[in-house]
């Protein structure tokens, strides 16, 4: 069965309060995201939060610090979802996917996750070597372990693309199958597109799955993508139905000027994605029916 889909507004959100950081230059470099989100898609974008010193904690400290934020941040996607909006989110970290993937979860359980980034960020509160939030970002909405904000996410509609700093205990995870990993590589955008099986797609972007150096991040891990790569990756999954974007762990260069020239090369790599979220008129099956929302804690 399919259905037409009727040409889609994008709906761009800021979130800008901390979510685990370890500094405060992601907070400082998502504004330029934002800005360059609301200009090519001509949408202001609402601003979630605020930015406050980092306060580069454990997992469980950062968890409450952040969580009212992260609330509001869950109630605007389902606000949104609900509107048949498609959001288009300028992250501060990645934690922040905490509370907008189980959201995605309950209204689309159809759609795939493709995850870029460097790490596989599915370490639980049991496993993590380092008590770093973001490496629980992904495990929580998979259900792996209870963050509060929901779960819901199937490891089967989860591609993590790009990632190649991967924990022993995730390699244990992904060999078992639970989701699926396409590493960076020749042919990227041809594997992806292979995973991705013509279902539709909610991407997260960590800039820190480029390569290291082509835009300011907090972790730089060898054998990047480069921008061509993460374009054509992007035109790929826009021949999909887009249910929204996501864009995280960008920071801040050290002028104004160079931290807007960044964000603009990472929103061009990324602006098949933005065209389609910003319009779609396909046809494409039909999905299911979301079920209600639980109650944040």
């Amino acid at each position: 069965m399919s259905t037409v889909i009727p040409a889609q507004r994008a709906a761009v959100t800021h979130f800008a309060a901390r979510a685990g950081d370890h500094n405060d230059l992601a907070m400082a470099g998502s504004p330029a995201i934002a800005a360059e989100l609301a200009s090519r898609l001509g949408a202001e974008p609402v601003v979630i939060g605020r930015p406050e010193p980092a306060l580069n904690a454990g997992w469980q400290l950062e968890l409450d610090a952040a969580r009212p934020a992260l609330i509001e941040l869950s109630r605007r996607y389902d606000r949104l979802l609900d509107e048949g909006l498609v959001p288009v989110t300028a992250l501060s970290r990645c934690a922040v996917a905490l509370a907008t993937l189980p959201v995605l979860a309950r209204h689309h359980p159809d759609t795939v996750v493709v995850w870029f980034d460097a790490h596989a960020d599915i370490n639980t509160p049991d496993n993590t070597t380092t008590g770093y939030l973001g490496g629980l970002a992904l495990s929580g909405p998979l259900g792996l372990w209870d963050s509060g904000l929901g779960a819901g996410l199937s490891g089967a509609n989860t591609i993590l693309a790009g990632a190649r700093d991967i924990d022993p205990a995730e390699q244990e995870l992904i060999d078992s199958g639970a989701l699926t990993l396409v590493p960076p590589g020749p042919d990227l955008a041809v594997r992806l597109s292979a995973a991705v099986a013509g279902r539709p797609v909610y991407v997260h972007v960590d800039c820190d799955v480029l390569e290291p150096g082509l835009v300011p991040t907090d972790y730089h891990v060898p054998g990047g993508l480069t921008l061509e790569d993460l374009h054509d990756a992007a035109e790929v999954l826009a021949a999909h139905r887009v249910v929204g974007l996501e864009i995280g762990e960008f920071e801040a260069d050290p002028s104004p000027g160079q931290t807007r020239a960044a964000a603009r090369r990472v929103i061009d790599a990324l602006w098949p994605l933005l065209r389609a979220a910003g319009h779609t008129d396909r046809r494409v099956g039909a999905g299911r029916q979301r079920q209600p929302a639980p109650e944040p804690r």
